[in-house]
């Protein structure tokens, strides 16, 4: 339908250069968002999950299930720009990430036929504190399947997209697969990828032609069994269980990893669960005991019947020049060290979502 056509009522007036167009709540139809809960009257704001369940984890989970990491907006349209005017709070500016991946936005558009490609991010300000409006330009007037990134470090409370006045909207083709989830520390959650389609889960949910439910929280993801509960409630195509980062020693490790899994496990008997241990540290002695760990939970899974598991040993992530070069700080990931993780994560999920059930 015609933007002029829907209801009035969800309009909103924002300055973005452009005099012809109109603002739409992501949260009304035919926007499809994913990733993130929509904002209610009791939270007014969105999240990753619910927040009472997230304040049952940990106040760290509570604080950090605003950042709206793995949120996504999917529609299609021809209007020849999409602009934009968020609202946002709980914004956790840093040294080393770009104020574009800690609260920006980017988007992706498909051409009938062809394959996601990044079409530009809405970048805020360098200063950013309450949200600010932007606009991406697009070549020529067509219709395409639009797929919008939330910000990987910051909270957003609401959010408008705008189109032209003449342009027509319409709901995006439902993803071909149920999302990919993912759970672990500030590397899943996209620290510190310049822009939101950088991070790894991003670039893989792309890859693979589905949506993403991202569950890293920075240092806070430690393998609590509440969190397994919640993950093992949710409809995903795969799970990546990457939190080895953020267990403090190879002992809390073990007492959570097996355990965390075989919640998951029960719950969900044929899920594809693919174990993921940490990339080498810049001035950290690596400890083979964590790997052998989640080796360990991989193997006993093995050895009681279960085909539905992977390993990915993290130390094949970064190697050589690669592991001069794919951080910012000899721990986080720049794009780069992100490319190369999903480069190496890739062929695992497709031989795990292609393995009969």
């Amino acid at each position: 339908m015609k933007i002029g056509e829907i209801d009035p009522k969800l309009a909103l007036d924002a300055c973005t250069g452009e005099k012809d167009t109109v603002f739409l709540d992501v949260c009304s139809q035919p926007f499809l968002v994913t990733g993130v809960l929509a904002p209610t009257p009791q939270e007014p704001f969105f999240r990753r999950m619910p927040q009472a369940l997230a304040r049952s984890v940990s106040p760290g989970v509570e604080q950090l299930n605003r950042h709206t990491a793995g949120g996504q907006v999917r529609f299609r349209t021809d209007s020849p720009y999409v602009s934009l005017h968020a609202v946002q709070s709980a914004v956790c500016l840093m040294s080393h990430m770009t104020v574009c991946g800690i609260g920006g936005f980017d988007l992706y558009a498909r051409e009938d036929g062809g394959e996601d490609c990044y079409a530009g991010t809405f970048r805020p300000p360098f200063a950013l504190e309450n949200g600010f409006d932007a606009i991406v330009r697009l070549p020529g007037r067509r219709m395409r399947t639009f797929t919008l990134n939330m910000p990987l470090y910051g909270g957003v409370n609401s959010l408008y997209l705008g189109l032209d006045r003449e342009a027509t909207l319409e709901p995006a083709p439902a993803p071909c697969r149920a999302p990919l989830a993912f759970y672990g520390s500030s590397i899943t959650q996209g620290g510190c990828a310049s822009r939101p389609g950088n991070s790894y889960p991003a670039m893989l949910s792309r890859a693979l032609g589905c949506a993403q439910i991202n569950l890293g929280f920075s240092g806070n993801g430690k393998g609590e069994p509440e969190m397994a509960r919640y993950i093992a409630s949710l409809r995903m195509s795969a799970f990546v269980m990457d939190y080895d980062n953020n267990s403090p020693t190879p002992q809390t490790l073990r007492a959570t990893h097996e355990p965390f899994f075989r919640i998951i496990r029960q719950a969900q008997p044929r899920l594809p669960v693919i174990f993921v241990s940490r990339p080498p540290m810049l001035g950290s002695d690596e400890n083979p005991e964590r790997a052998d760990i989640i080796r360990q939970t991989y193997q006993n899974a093995l050895d009681a019947g279960d085909r539905h598991v992977f390993l990915v040993n993290g130390s094949t992530f970064f190697s050589a020049f690669e592991g001069d070069s794919a951080t910012v700080d000899g721990c986080h990931p720049n794009d780069y060290g992100f490319a190369l993780m999903a480069q190496r994560l890739l062929p695992v999920l497709e031989r795990a979502l292609n393995e009969p059930v």
